[in-house]
């Protein structure tokens, strides 16, 4: 009797808030009335199933289900269901989001997705035990310490692999090209992210952005500081490499591409109105004295690289070496619950680069296409290119199926194999190869401004 009534005054409560707000609708809107009343139908019919769903479950579940869990799996299943990116951060998941960003967190060293209910590799972080251990861009990982992730929210798995420095945790593997799932032990460490490296490469400045965090924009510019003392009156121009960057944060993205940029857009948020669109301007001043500039991408470059490639892109201020981009055109927003119950991340809008270009689904086209050589030993782990287009529930975007977004995310270690940062030196001393201009012509996507 007790639990009939808690489900019954949860559902009166949500019925008494949707008809008062149905109520001060009708008021200011009396031609929209009728069909409020006959959405709000819905929903209590609706909300009347899963009162009835989590009553049976409460009741009759083989052992005693956690309230707060239930809760906790219904508002997840609500958001993922939605799209690839939406999901809900429990208090916990909240607080190593927020260290995360700030550049330091401890772990493995891996930026992961969830595909088909299994955790998949889109990363490994440079200099840390995953990397080192040999885990590779496209794994799959099916098993922690011999037991099954299946069934987990990645912010769960996520959970697992994380744990005291120094501990050792075990990953089953599936490879493409691998005769069967293999064991990878990786003993955990403190993972401390600089975003961005440095390096003199002759006349030419060699900048590395790993990923899109509160220290992304402070970095570069002392990045950039360093490579003209270094380099002096020589200097050639930069290289900005963003292959198989993941993103990050929004406002370093739009940071780091107003250094390079003296005025104009840099990036257009549009939210479900057109009246929610936002422009974000370049201020005057660009760190580097206006030298070239070449920015390397591939099928790993997403979200915050995409943004910054698609803008000096449309500014003609970069030229754009490598393949396609990954193609997460898509803004998600955090958004606390209050004291104790964590957040939503929840996709709120798509972007637009500054021509007009939304990249959900499509990814960015490099200037220059220069694929990527993979040695004989990856060949037959290689599987077909996977981007934003491929994950299931993603947000569609006209003509997505023609573009066939994602490319390899392959980068050999060795510079002197590296064909596209190869031609990106080339290029800048002049030397430019024979590699087939790609057709970056302005499309005929309407501007959201």
């Amino acid at each position: 009797m007790h639990m009939q009534m808690r489900k019954s005054e949860f559902v009166l409560w949500i019925l008494l808030v949707l008809a008062i707000t149905a109520a001060t609708t009708s008021i200011f809107n009396a031609s929209r009335s009728q069909s409020a009343i006959s959405g709000n139908s819905e929903i209590y019919r609706q909300l009347d199933l899963f009162g009835d769903v989590l009553e049976r479950v409460r009741s009759d579940y083989v052992e005693k289900p956690d309230d707060s869990k239930l809760i906790e799996y219904s508002i997840n299943g609500l958001l993922s269901g939605l799209d690839p990116h939406s999901t809900y951060l429990n208090p916990e998941s909240f607080r190593d989001m927020q260290v995360q960003t700030r550049g330091e967190f401890g772990g493995l060293g891996i930026e992961v997705t969830m595909e088909d209910g299994v955790v998949k590799v889109v990363s490994p972080i440079e200099n840390t035990p995953a990397e080192k251990a040999g885990v590779l861009p496209g794994d799959y990982i099916t098993h922690l310490d011999n037991e099954s992730i299946q069934g987990l929210t990645l912010e769960e798995a996520v959970k697992k692999m994380r744990g005291l420095v120094n501990t050792p945790i075990v990953l089953t593997i599936v490879r493409k090209g691998a005769a069967k799932p293999f064991d990878v032990r990786i003993v955990r460490d403190r993972i401390r992210i600089n975003p961005v490296r440095a390096e003199v490469e002759g006349d030419v400045g060699y900048i590395r952005i790993k990923q899109f965090s509160e220290q992304t924009s402070d970095e570069l510019e002392k990045a950039v500081a360093k490579l003209k003392k270094e380099i002096g009156a020589n200097l050639k121009g930069y290289i900005v490499d963003l292959r198989n960057n993941p993103g990050g944060l929004l406002d370093q993205a739009i940071a780091v591409s107003d250094a390079f940029l003296e005025q104009g857009a840099i990036v257009l948020t549009r939210g479900r109105n057109l009246t929610e669109t936002q422009r974000s301007n370049a201020k005057p001043g660009d760190i580097t004295d206006g030298k070239p500039i070449v920015v390397l991408i591939n099928g790993g470059s997403a979200s915050a690289s995409e943004i910054v490639a698609g803008a000096l892109q449309d500014h003609k201020r970069a030229v754009i070496v490598g393949t396609r981009s990954f193609g997460k055109g898509s803004v998600q927003t955090i958004i606390p619950l209050g004291a104790g119950n964590g957040a939503i991340r929840l996709t709120t809008a798509r972007y637009y680069t500054p021509s007009g270009r939304s990249i959900q689904a499509k990814g960015v086209d490099p200037t220059y296409v220069v694929e990527q050589e993979l040695p004989e030993e990856l060949k037959q782990q290689a599987g077909p290119p996977r981007g934003e287009a491929s994950l299931r529930g993603h947000l569609k975007n006209e003509g997505e199926e023609k573009e066939n977004s994602g490319s390899s995310v392959y980068v050999p270690k060795e510079k002197e194999k590296d064909a596209q940062f190869q031609f990106a030196l080339n290029y800048l001393r002049g030397a430019k190869d024979d590699f087939k201009k790609a057709d970056v012509s302005a499309p005929k996507t309407t501007s959201p401004n």
